[in-house]
């Protein structure tokens, strides 16, 4: 009869213990430790070996060769713009994000687009049987003969299906779902987890596959399971958004192959996930132009700027202790803005509610939009409409200056495709502007006042280098 044993491993960075300690003696975390039976059987691990090619010799780095190796384009170019590009062959990518937020629709629509345009693709699930795939699959009109379908859990089974047909993208739906009959673990465990990993990296590697799992997050929105997961994988990348709003976000945390400055962006429709090439339209597509509390700001998501409109709502509170609501905006600076309107520029906010929303569900924690926010809860307070087609930008500090922003002309080239021709920006970005562009009307202010008045008040010259006073 096989012996069972007591272990303690470490959620965070997968450390094993005899016993279970307050703090994990390799990351310093505290209450990461959990406790796992474990089974000693006949069978031993696999051992330890190199990834890639099945030689351990040594080899210049001038010799190897890289010019037969060319990415696996997804026909998403907001998905091919994250991954640097495309998908690299013999990469094991890591997609994690909330339930229902749309990753194994995202992984299902990617596996059809590789399916048509390269060659073959297996699509494990742990979590659906192959009715329920193919459900899915009808509700997106996927129906390519070339995407295998597999509902199986046992990780080696599906590997040898993988090495058997050779695909050119293998899916793994979910990590956590996934087990090897070498540990006698229960499915999700840590060390279940560790090991299936180790496995599919040696496998993708060995036999060049790209292979995407599926990881699910806890409640803080960290990957399931142990840090270290995180570490093994090539490509790290995270679905959000609010599922009670169409749009989201393809971010990259981690890139072996490219930049993590990029972000992909997609609307969630009936017919699935449909990439947003031109976002900023998208979001400002159902702005009124008669309402007060409304400004629109540009802030980066990675090196990308986004327009987005930011609305205020400013009313007397009914009780003694005045609400603050943030909706797609941090919580902390909204609180010090107001601070900062009361006690720097004379605001009477003390006894008013307030709350704030970022339209479209996105969340924007850029200092460069502390000014917009600041200017649309002013527009609310004194009932006054800031121009459509103005954008306002800029950070606001603790003495109700206003500071200078990074990639400010970038933000600025951005709005005047969409047709924004008023701009309100830090007088220390002002000085810097290059362009001498007299399509547009550019101004700088030093604090939230300047602003307030020349939101409403734009009677500067058309020529951002015809300067007038800042105070004007």
């Amino acid at each position: 009869m096989a012996k069972a044993k007591s272990v303690f491993f470490c959620q965070n960075c997968g450390a094993e213990s005899s016993k279970w300690m307050g703090r994990c003696p390799q990351c310093g975390e505290w209450n990461t430790l959990v406790e796992e039976i474990i089974k000693e059987t006949k069978h031993s691990r696999t051992p330890s070996r190199g990834v890639g090619n099945q030689t351990t010799k040594p080899t210049a780095l001038p010799d190897i060769e890289i010019s037969s190796i060319a990415r696996v384009s997804t026909t998403f170019g907001e998905i091919d713009r994250v991954l640097g590009g495309g998908i690299v062959p013999g990469a094991l990518m890591l997609l994690g994000g909330d339930p229902g937020i749309g990753k194994s629709t995202l992984l299902l629509q990617v596996s059809q687009k590789v399916a048509d345009t390269v060659g073959a693709v297996l699509y494990a699930s742990g979590e659906e049987s192959q009715l329920q795939l193919k459900l899915r699959a009808e509700r997106l009109h996927i129906n390519s003969e070339r995407l295998q379908v597999i509902a199986d859990t046992d990780l080696d089974h599906i590997l040898e299906q993988a090495e058997a047909m050779t695909p050119s993208l293998l899916v793994i739906d979910s990590i956590q779902t996934m087990y090897t009959g070498d540990i006698d673990a229960a499915p999700g465990s840590v060390s279940q987890v560790r090991e299936c990993t180790s496995r599919l990296l040696r496998f993708c590697k060995e036999r060049n596959i790209p292979t995407v799992i599926i990881g699910h997050v806890t409640k803080e929105g960290n990957i399931a399971g142990p840090r270290m997961l995180e570490h093994m994988v090539d490509v790290v990348l995270y679905f959000e958004g609010e599922r009670s709003y169409q749009f989201r976000i393809l971010r990259s945390i981690k890139n072996r192959f490219g930049s993590t400055s990029e972000t992909g962006i997609f609307a969630m429709v009936e017919e699935g996930l449909q990439e947003l090439s031109n976002p900023s339209a998208s979001l400002l597509a159902e702005r009124s132009d008669e309402e007060s509390g409304s400004a629109v700001m540009i802030y980066l998501e990675g090196v990308r700027p986004i327009l987005v409109e930011v609305q205020s709502l400013v009313v007397t509170t009914a009780f003694g202790m005045p609400r603050r609501t943030a909706i797609g905006y941090d919580l902390n600076r909204l609180i010090v803005l107001l601070a900062v309107l009361e006690k720097r520029c004379g605001f009477t906010l003390g006894n008013k509610d307030v709350y704030v929303n970022v339209i479209g569900g996105l969340k924007v924690n850029e200092p460069a939009c502390d000014l917009s926010m600041a200017v649309a809860i002013v527009s609310n307070l004194k009932n006054r409409i800031v121009p459509t087609d103005m954008v306002i930008l800029g950070e606001v500090g603790l003495t109700g200056n206003v500071r200078s922003i990074p990639r400010n002309e970038q933000r600025i080239n951005e709005a005047k495709k969409l047709g924004f021709k008023k701009f309100i920006i830090p007088e220390g970005n002002y000085k810097q502007i290059k362009d001498n562009d007299s399509s547009i009307k550019i101004k700088g202010v030093k604090s939230i006042q300047e602003a307030d008045r020349k939101s409403t008040r734009l009677n500067y010259s058309h020529n951002p280098k015809s300067r007038m006073p800042s105070s004007a």
